[in-house]
């Protein structure tokens, strides 16, 4: 059994399709550095990432595949699960040797990519329906995250084109990075010191002194709103869940 171990990276990956065609050999899985081995494993080799074979290996994944299918990888990457390298990787170099492979769900390494990835589009929608935004004295909106999957980059088209008249940041606490928009352009940003920044992480919440005080008074008459249209004898606590999972409560007003 031969094992592929690289850095964890997605030009990694794509350098590791090239290298396992370069060598004519199909490793059994791809695992990151540092993974527990198979039991009965007899080689192991250590990709090198290598940019320039990682755009050859894209720049032909391109000329196989749709533009729906590349976008489905992409997104797949961005839940940072790794039960998704070794699937992803096969993936790859059957394309290259099937063709168009990607409606085959009856693959289970398409399957398991196809899944990965509309796990990361279900949270995508959460995102968008959960996540709550605070005014600063300054203007700026803030709205802190931790999502599971690393979802920001593909919804902040979304809030750029719905708040485009006003300034806002997005920040991920999960990964220490966020997204910020000056009424112009979007920017990725993060923060040398967290500690020093002027909101809390553990709920997202904006420092008093700096909290507008029009916001402070909003957000007080939509927790009043909230309870008031609670009907107890309605109440469905596990479909809440469902649709409200406890993960996001952190971060909404509502459930402050």
């Amino acid at each position: 059994m031969t094992i592929y171990l690289f850095d964890g990276t997605m030009d990694g990956l794509l350098t590791a399709v090239f290298d396992a065609f370069s060598l004519k050999e199909q490793p059994e899985e791809l695992l990151t550095e540092g993974d527990a081995l198979p039991l009965f494993c007899e080689r192991t080799y250590q990709v090198t990432t290598d940019e320039e074979k990682a755009r050859r290996v894209w720049t032909g994944l391109e000329k196989k595949l749709t533009r729906e299918a590349m976008k489905l990888i992409s997104v797949s990457w961005l839940s940072e699960l790794k039960e998704l390298n070794t699937p992803l990787f096969r993936y790859v170099c059957k394309v290259f040797r099937q063709g168009d492979i990607s409606k085959n769900f009856a693959d289970s390494d398409v399957l398991a990519v196809t899944n990965i990835a509309r796990k990361v589009l279900h949270e995508q929608l959460r995102m968008k329906q959960f996540i709550r935004f605070q005014k600063a004295k300054d203007g700026t909106y803030l709205a802190v995250v931790s999502p599971d999957h690393n979802v920001l980059p593909i919804i902040i088209d979304h809030f750029q084109d719905r708040f485009n008249d006003q300034p806002w940041l997005i920040y991920d606490t999960k990964r220490h990075y966020g997204f910020n928009y000056d009424g112009k352009t979007v920017i990725r940003i993060t923060f040398k010191d967290e500690s020093a920044v002027p909101f809390s992480l553990d709920n997202g919440k904006l420092n008093e002194e700096v909290l507008s005080h029009d916001d402070q008074l909003l957000q007080n008459l939509w927790r009043t709103y909230f309870k008031a249209i609670c009907i107890k004898e309605r109440m469905n606590p596990r479909k809440q869940l469902n649709d409200m999972p406890r993960r996001y409560w952190k971060y909404m007003t509502e459930k402050q």
